[in-house]
């Protein structure tokens, strides 16, 4: 076992080094055989808060390894994992969210004190703004927040990259699979909570937001089947 461990680090340090700014941050669960992969705003926070204390691996430095596409975790982590021993039984975990209530998040969030004055802070827009922006081809800073669908679909086929999809809505159904597999107790805290205020989104605006980015709705409704 301690030879396991110790080859499993030496391999980490190896892939760390390609990763670099590009690197990435989940719970391994070596044991269980399976990954969560942390999707923003998609309150990922409070669940590697719960489950870190249970995760064979946990990688929280630096800041941008907080939040892995599929992609890098194919291409950096998973053969990091085979060359330890894991990898080809081991299944990934991700949450989504509803699209709508996932720009409010992140307009929410930039609306924060901290960030006046700053190209990304969304004080001074309105969410229907912010949608529109965020809809454009190159969307300004403040609007700049990526993509749910690039975080979990397959660059190659636009297929989905996990095994298990779950509902931001539907919590008890993720806490639920997490409790089976790890036979654990999932106990969450609110925490990197967006400020809390409404948001508006006019029928026309939302309409818009669809049929551009009709591909993060469809990936949402993957979760829901």
């Amino acid at each position: 076992m301690m030879k396991q461990w110790w080859l499993m680090k030496r391999l980490w340090r190896r892939y760390a080094l390609k990763l670099g700014r590009n690197g990435v941050q989940m719970l391994v669960f070596w044991k269980e055989k399976l990954v969560f992969l942390a999707v923003p705003k998609t309150g990922t926070t409070a669940i590697e808060g719960a489950l870190a204390p249970r995760a064979s691996i946990v990688m929280r430095d630096p800041p941008v390894l907080k939040h892995s596409p599929v992609y890098r975790y194919n291409r950096y982590v998973e053969p990091f994992l085979t060359e330890a021993g894991g990898a080809e039984a081991m299944e990934t975990v991700a949450v989504v969210r509803h699209p709508v209530d996932w720009l409010s998040s992140w307009f929410r969030y930039r609306n924060r004190n901290e960030l006046v004055g700053e190209p990304n802070s969304t004080r001074d827009v309105s969410f229907n703004e912010f949608v529109l922006e965020y809809c454009r081809e190159k969307p300004a800073s403040f609007a700049n927040v990526g993509a749910q669908s690039k975080f979990l679909l397959r660059r190659r086929d636009q297929k989905l990259g996990v095994d298990h999809l779950f509902s931001y809505e539907r919590p008890q159904s993720l806490y639920d699979f997490f409790e089976e597999r790890l036979q654990t107790k999932v106990e969450t805290k609110r925490v990197n909570v967006s400020p809390d205020f409404k948001v508006h989104i006019s029928e026309e605006v939302e309409s818009h937001y669809r049929e551009v980015h009709a591909l993060e709705f469809s990936l949402w409704e993957m979760a829901k089947t």
